[in-house]
């Protein structure tokens, strides 16, 4: 694989799936018995945006210099600032792994899964570096992420929350097998709940996609997406998508607050916008 992630971290789709993520954590943080959380596409974790970087300048920094009256946008800027306060971290961008890690409880545990071996051995270092014996129980792992996804489900907790993230480097293929995964995880851990991310580029190939889940999976199923660029252009990441299966409740609520709010702070045109929708309220 070619990827990397560091040619675009911390831009506004990178801020969109970290809102949410931080604020399905803390949904299924209102019980207090522990969870399974699992990245499937992890990365090294962290990404040193000393450098100036386009998609970062509008997507994270932008976001970084706004106040915000929705808690969810307030408490991922609380996040970073935190982030940014430790040595040397002033320009380092935190991942879904490390966001994840800062928050999950002694209780909780995490599994990041990377193929690409360089960046899963630069995510242990910095987990063990920042994360000390004490914490949540935290573990990295080489390998395929949809592979691993399938052994780990159901986890021996019955609590679990999957953020599912690959580089959608071959569209077609990564769809096919995000909506395959999808599938294979709800019959094995019906109750889980699973955050695809998918991005906006092509309105066909979403639009298709979505109703093919929609006929396919058999959970509830919610839809979140902010673009900021007219949706249905080849010219680059117009907008960025969720997929969320067994949504916690009030979730979708609580989305159309913020997600608005995102999108005023991130600019965009007059193309830009914002849903938040079920895709299906029931098992088909």
């Amino acid at each position: 694989m070619k990827y990397r992630h560091s040619f675009h971290a911390g831009n506004f789709a990178d801020v969109h799936k970290h809102v949410t993520l931080l604020a399905l954590i803390a949904a299924l943080q209102k019980k207090a018995k522990g969870f399974l959380y699992l990245d499937t596409h992890a990365g090294r974790g962290a990404y040193d945006l000393s450098t100036p970087n386009a998609e970062a300048a509008a997507g994270v920094t932008r976001f970084s210099a706004a106040r915000f009256a929705a808690p969810e946008l307030a408490d991922y800027a609380r996040q970073l600032a935190a982030w940014h306060a430790r040595p040397g971290q002033r320009h380092v961008y935190p991942g879904s792994p490390l966001l994840a890690a800062a928050v999950l409880r002694p209780q909780d545990r995490a599994v990041f899964v990377e193929l690409q071996g360089g960046e899963a051995h630069a995510l242990e270092e910095l987990l063990t570096m920042q994360h000390p014996a004490g914490g949540a129980a935290l573990r990295v792992e080489r390998g395929d992420g949809f592979e691993r996804l399938r052994a780990l489900l159901p986890p021996p907790e019955r609590r679990g929350l999957a953020f599912i993230d690959p580089p959608y480097e071959e569209s077609g293929t990564d769809f096919e097998r995000v909506g395959a995964a999808l599938a294979d995880a709800l019959r094995r851990f019906a109750t889980g709940v699973f955050a695809a991310w998918y991005p906006i580029k092509e309105q066909h190939t979403s639009a298709a996609w979505l109703a093919a889940a929609a006929r396919a999976l058999p959970a509830p199923m919610l839809l979140s997406e902010l673009w900021l660029y007219p949706r249905d252009s080849r010219v680059g990441l117009n907008g960025s998508g969720l997929l969320i299966a067994n949504p916690p409740w009030q979730l979708a609520e609580r989305m159309r607050e913020w997600l608005p709010e995102l999108k005023g702070c991130l600019g965009g045109g007059p193309a830009a916008g914002t849903t938040v929708r079920m895709l299906s309220e029931s098992p088909p």
